[in-house]
């Protein structure tokens, strides 16, 4: 059983700082890929990071420049630092993997539990 757990989220101040992290356990053969996705009240699901197992990253035009993805295979780890934060980056934050679990299995998407990122003074 694969789960994802997400932290690092919080009340931060605009132009504050904030670093979410994400650590997927169980039964895992690889990672395919990864990514972190927000939604804000009322407003669709978007995709703000990704990464690739071959460290090659792409984001979102909202936060390109203020946001960086970052992941640490040892410890099935992905990171998002969100720098120079705006009240319009407020939203829970999702971490996303594709992970396969099985020998001659595919990527099965899973989901961190999301944590709520606040940006106001």
């Amino acid at each position: 059983q694969v789960q994802l757990v997400e932290s690092g989220g919080g009340l931060v101040q605009p132009g504050g700082s904030l670093r979410l992290s994400c650590t997927a356990s169980g039964t895992i053969l690889r990672i395919d890929d990864r990514g972190w996705y927000r939604q804000a009240p009322g407003k669709e699901r978007e995709l703000v990071a990704r990464i690739t197992n071959s460290g090659r990253t792409d984001y979102a035009d909202s936060v390109k420049g203020r946001f960086t993805m970052s992941r640490d295979n040892a410890k099935s780890t992905e990171y998002l630092q969100m720098n120079t934060l705006k009240p319009e980056d407020t939203a829970v934050y999702y971490c996303h993997a594709a992970i396969v679990t099985r020998w001659g299995g595919t990527a099965i998407n899973y989901w961190g539990q999301g944590t709520q990122v606040t940006v106001s003074s």
